[in-house]
């Protein structure tokens, strides 16, 4: 138990490391990363409810309303609503790559408690395919899903309620088209490889814009510090 534990544990912990260790200047709070992680955990068992009643009343047959509405719609949406609601507007959400830090941060809270629910019922063999693919997956969503709530805090362009829906329906779309691959296609993998180089692609470009806004953010408080009037 303790090593599907640990392989449950490892992928989401490793991911997190790596988008939080990006942040160039200054790094969010641990404390306030884990109540996020955390708040992913929690999130994780009203989801997996309403699924659940979902399939059980065989309310959704359709492949697309399935990938779309059952998985896509209640989990991005939860995990947007909690970002949005209690970590936008907190003070520590000072820098436009820290809505990255906390995307990634609830995105991979959730998918690490399914990856442990998968692991102890499916066993440790799929640890690598799982790491691979839906975990990974779903921290490029929570990076897409923060980068344009990092755009929003900051009124990057001054489109600010344009980012705040986009930051919503980027990874809903996404998140949707990863699921229909796995319903619909027999050889899944031939389609899913080159889709998950692709969202990596489009996530590491997202971080290094991040890093180039949050660093015109600072610029520009430092000359409105230096400016004397």
């Amino acid at each position: 138990m303790l090593f599907i534990l640990s392989a449950g544990i490892a992928p989401g912990l490793a991911l997190l490391s790596y988008f939080y260790l990006k942040d160039q200047y200054d790094q969010e709070p641990v404390l306030m990363v884990f109540k996020v992680f955390l708040f992913g955990v929690f999130i994780t068992f009203p989801i997996m409810f309403i699924q659940y009643v979902i399939d059980a009343e065989g309310l959704i047959t359709n492949n697309i309303l399935h990938s779309y509405v059952s998985a896509s719609l209640l989990e991005e949406f939860f995990k947007w609503f909690m970002l949005f609601f209690a970590v936008y507007q907190h003070a520590d959400f000072d820098e436009p790559y820290d809505g990255i830090v906390y995307g990634v941060s609830i995105s991979l809270g959730f998918a690490t408690v399914e990856n442990i629910l998968f692991l102890v019922a499916n066993g440790v063999g799929f640890a690598f395919g799982r790491a691979l693919f839906p975990v990974s997956s779903h921290a490029l969503f929570g990076v897409l899903m923060g980068y344009y709530l990092g755009k929003a805090k900051f009124n990057i362009g001054g489109k600010k309620h344009r980012w705040i829906l986009i930051s919503f329906f980027v990874p809903f779309l996404l998140h949707g088209l990863y699921d229909y691959i796995l319903l619909t296609q027999e050889k899944w993998l031939y389609y899913l490889l080159p889709f998950m180089f692709f969202l990596w692609w489009f996530g590491i470009r997202k971080v290094k814009h991040a890093h180039i806004l949050t660093k015109k953010h600072y610029m520009q408080k430092f000359n409105e510090k230096s400016t004397p009037f």
